[in-house]
């Protein structure tokens, strides 16, 4: 059972503008088919506006609706002389009738609601996490209240993978959903895009695409990632304190250690985290081809 508000203003009960609603289960309100009497009237399904007399004042009407967005379907009830007036400049839905029948009328409201379902599940939302806010709408994502400065397949891949937190994809599959099936490019571009995000991110939110060593990348949720870089934090703090003690005992004469060399950033990309330890090595093949 649907809520339906019939907009007329014929002394008239609804039954008589539309004989069919008499027969079905539909909860049936009427207001003046003015616009200053919609301010306090309760919301609707569907408004049916009476335009069986004074079509200009009806069209008027209509056209008010539909700038204003009630955000219901609109469905105009006329004659059938009142047909060759209704034009698309009226903003309306649907027509019907005064003389439609109840399978008929069922049918044009089970109908304009569908369509008003498709295309609210299909309009732009907001996705949100932690501070991470991205708007499909605007094409604009912020941290924190700051708008990022990211291009355009940058905001895809991020929207892609907000979208599906903590899902796991591969290279390819982010190559094919983000880049599409019509693009020749090698998989190191997503890698470079992910670096790319990862610096406008910030070094304290870097961590919320995370990188599944061999497999591919990820989004984690805000709570993981904070808990990532305490954990990042602790073990370079622990680094630290071990590189001191075996300082001091080297100053005490004890023979010092050969350690393997390592190649510069090694260090610096252990301590951070094996996201930054994979980006290291990424990094390094990535290097040559950009020369």
């Amino acid at each position: 059972m649907s809520s339906l508000l019939l907009l007329t203003n014929a002394l008239q009960p609804s039954t008589e503008v539309l004989p069919a609603l008499g027969l079905l289960l539909h909860n049936v309100r009427v207001a003046p088919a003015e616009g200053p009497a919609l301010v306090d009237t309760p919301g609707a399904d569907v408004i049916l506006i009476d335009g069986r007399r004074d079509l200009p004042q009806v069209r008027s009407l209509c056209q008010l609706l539909r700038s204003t967005g009630p955000g219901c379907p609109l469905i105009l009830v006329v004659t059938e002389g009142g047909l060759a007036a209704v034009t698309a400049d009226w903003g309306i839905d649907d027509v019907l009738l005064d003389t439609a029948g109840p399978a008929e009328v069922e049918a044009r409201l089970r109908l304009a609601m569908g369509r008003q379902q498709i295309q609210t599940d299909d309009s732009p939302m907001e996705i949100r996490n932690g501070d991470l806010s991205v708007d499909e709408a605007t094409y604009s994502a912020k941290l924190k209240g700051r708008v990022l400065d990211l291009t355009f397949k940058e905001f895809e891949l991020l929207k892609y993978l907000a979208q599906h937190p903590g899902r796991v994809f591969t290279r390819a599959q982010l190559l094919q959903e983000v880049w599409g099936y019509d693009y020749f490019g090698g998989t190191r571009t997503v890698d470079v895009h992910v670096r790319r995000l990862r610096a406008k991110l910030g070094p304290e939110h870097e961590s919320l695409i995370g990188t599944v060593r061999n497999v591919g990348y990820r989004f984690v949720t805000p709570e993981k990632a904070e808990r990532g870089s305490e954990d990042a934090r602790a073990k370079a703090a622990g680094a630290n304190g071990s590189a001191g003690s075996a300082g001091s005992r080297t100053e005490d004469g004890a023979e010092p250690r050969h350690e393997k060399a390592q190649a510069p950033g090694d260090d610096a990309a252990t301590a951070a985290g094996p996201d930054a330890a994979q980006d290291a090595v990424e990094e390094a093949s990535v290097r040559p081809a950009q020369r």
